[in-house]
């Protein structure tokens, strides 16, 4: 899907055709329309699709004609039936009049130029425009940092409900999630350094959004870092939990098999066979009773002693 727009006094508008000073945006392109636009500026087609596969990495490639900035920026996905979040290149290029943008999937942060109003927004000053949506992408990093974290802390309120494979699993993922955001992210700040050497072709108020992209990006790998180790530690802390719920099990039921063990101590010696006078009781008309009531006794008794030291 091919979409084009421009800016007008600060306000950006959807137009028809592709003149000096529009944004064309195209969002998971068919062969046909990458062709259309790359034949039309004069860019090499492989590197027009070049942010649609998914293991492309954050690069700036200057070409004689155009140049290609890949970054990449934070996607919802669905996994395990629950909402998560990966990483996706996007593709900017800028040519002489233009900015295209290209990506595999609708995102918010592009959707969010879609309607913009703001007095400096100017798709002619290119890179003051890829600057914006480079501030963007950082933003949106540390927004999907803290619903992580907000998810982190959900979790740790009910953690003494916490139990089984899945809840580790859940912790996991969003471990991973971290660790490919920090990857991302730290190739995303390559990506603005190289462009601090364009300065000669910036405007002062250019440089300013610059600066606030790299410094939000950078704000949003040190988010990536802390939240990492704090869910490092909670999945310690819900393993460690874990143990010391199933020690506690094997405790009582170690417990409950010494109780146990005493009537069928009693039981088998009397169910030896040697002679009935050696056996207590074995005389009285009421020994069976006797026994059994010695025996509870001695259940009661160890029963309270294990009661005592916390072990039933």
């Amino acid at each position: 899907m091919i979409e084009l727009y421009k800016s007008f006094g600060g306000e950006m508008r959807r137009v028809d055709a592709l003149t000096p000073g529009t944004w064309a945006e195209l969002t998971s392109p068919t062969a046909e329309e990458a062709h259309q636009i790359a034949e039309t500026l004069g860019i090499d087609q492989d590197d027009m699709l070049a942010a649609i596969d998914p293991e492309e990495k954050a690069r700036i490639q200057s070409e004689d004609e155009y140049t290609l900035i890949v970054v990449d920026m934070p996607a919802r996905e669905e996994r395990h039936h629950e909402q998560a979040y990966n990483t996706i290149p996007l593709g900017i290029i800028l040519t002489s009049d233009n900015v295209i943008t290209v990506c595999s999937e609708e995102t918010s942060v592009l959707e969010s130029f879609h309607s913009m109003r703001a007095k400096d927004l100017s798709t002619e000053n290119r890179l003051a425009f890829v600057y914006r949506i480079m501030l963007r992408i950082s933003l949106r990093y540390q927004q999907v940092l803290a619903n992580i974290d907000h998810t982190r802390m959900e979790f740790e309120e009910r953690i003494e409900q916490v139990g089984g494979e899945r809840d580790l699993i859940r912790l996991h993922e969003l471990e991973s999630t971290l660790v490919y955001f920090a990857t991302s992210l730290r190739g995303n700040a390559s990506v603005l350094s190289r462009l601090t050497r364009y300065g000669h072709l910036q405007q002062p108020e250019d440089r300013d959004i610059l600066d606030d992209a790299i410094i939000e990006n950078q704000q949003a790998i040190e988010m990536a870092q802390i939240y990492r180790e704090i869910i490092d530690g909670t999945r310690e802390l819900v393993s460690t939990l874990m143990d010391s719920r199933l020690n506690n099990v094997m405790e009582r039921l170690t417990s409950i098999t010494i109780v146990l063990s005493i009537p069928t101590v009693i039981s088998g010696a009397y169910g030896m066979n040697v002679a009935g006078e050696w056996m207590p009781f074995s005389n009285e008309p009421h020994g069976f009773m006797i026994i059994n009531l010695i025996t509870m006794a001695a259940c009661v008794v160890i029963a309270i002693m294990l009661k005592n030291r916390r072990m039933l």
